[in-house]
């Protein structure tokens, strides 16, 4: 905490415009969650219990599954409050622990997109030689580099933050404690701060977004010359799902935190969050898996199990 900090609460001002459909909100919100929750946490145990999805690809989707389930579960419980009952405060270092959660496992959820794409790559580019490249170890380091690096980096950023002097306002124009409206309401000089936060934005989300789309580009053109029509279809299907996801996301965030000034468009930045706190964990297990044959027989051979047992 900074030395000229007085500030010992936020105010978080939510959606001021239309505060006075606090209820309405809270139950679209409310059910938004929940299925976000519900479809994720599917994801995570059935790849856990099924022996059919024992595979580099489901071990990925579940550990980002995962992620979005702690992601959203960092920001919308405290949405439903201010909609539900009005209470937008936030203490000093509760706001400072939701931006952590957020932007970490943010942070890691699209180094681990990149991950993903490359397994997909290996997988359909090299299938000859994917069990050897995507191994079990491969696969434990890969996520674990992307845990490592992202907590790295947003401690460092985070740390930086906090040691700002905070002597008001105290009001962040958000629904949660992200650092961008964070670091505006700070009374020291922040440029040094803006740059680092906007460097560490760049290097996150377009490291992710190159190795994506290179990714990609090669499934694509493999894709290209399969000789059926039917598994051509079949494939490009399922990258055009995957890649309408990708791009809301990368879209929002690149918006929302690729700026070297954090004060520019903050009210516009709560719309485009609602994109990623929102829309795309509710679509992700749809789009990646519960369409899927797969998980659809995964998820009726473990409720057979389960009736079996009772």
């Amino acid at each position: 905490m900074g030395n000229g900090t007085t500030v010992q609460e936020f105010i978080l001002e939510g959606f001021p415009a239309v505060q006075h459909l606090g209820e309405v909100l809270f139950s679209v919100h409310l059910l938004a969650y929940l299925a976000s929750i519900t479809g994720n946490a599917v994801i995570v145990t059935i790849t856990c219990v099924s022996t059919r999805l024992q595979t580099p690809m489901y071990f990925f989707l579940s550990i980002f599954s995962f992620f979005e389930c702690c992601f959203i579960s960092a920001v919308i419980p405290k949405l439903l409050v201010i909609f539900l009952l009005g209470r937008q405060t936030i203490s000093f270092p509760a706001c400072f622990i939701q931006a952590f959660v957020f932007v970490f496992l943010g942070a890691s959820g699209f180094l681990l997109i990149a991950v993903m794409s490359l397994d997909r790559y290996v997988a359909v580019c090299k299938p000859l030689h994917y069990t050897t490249i995507m191994s079990l170890k491969t696969c434990f380091l890969l996520v674990t580099a992307c845990i490592v690096t992202g907590f790295t980096l947003i401690t460092a950023l985070v740390v930086k933050v906090s040691q700002l002097s905070f002597c008001g306002p105290r009001v962040i124009p958000h629904f949660f404690c992200d650092l961008g409206p964070l670091i505006h309401l700070s009374c020291s000089d922040i440029r040094s701060i803006e740059m680092l936060a906007f460097g560490l934005a760049l290097f996150i989300l377009f490291t992710s977004l190159i190795i994506t789309i290179i990714a990609y580009s090669n499934i694509v053109v493999t894709i290209v010359h399969l000789p059926s029509a039917k598994e051509r279809q079949r494939a490009f299907s399922t990258c055009s799902s995957h890649l309408i996801v990708l791009s809301l996301m990368y879209g929002s965030c690149v918006f929302i935190y690729v700026k070297p000034k954090q004060a520019s468009r903050l009210d516009s930045n709560r719309e485009a969050a609602l994109v990623n706190t929102v829309v795309t964990p509710l679509l992700n297990p749809v789009i990646y898996t519960l369409r899927n044959k797969q998980v659809h027989q995964a998820l009726r051979e473990t409720i057979s199990r389960m009736k079996i047992s009772k």
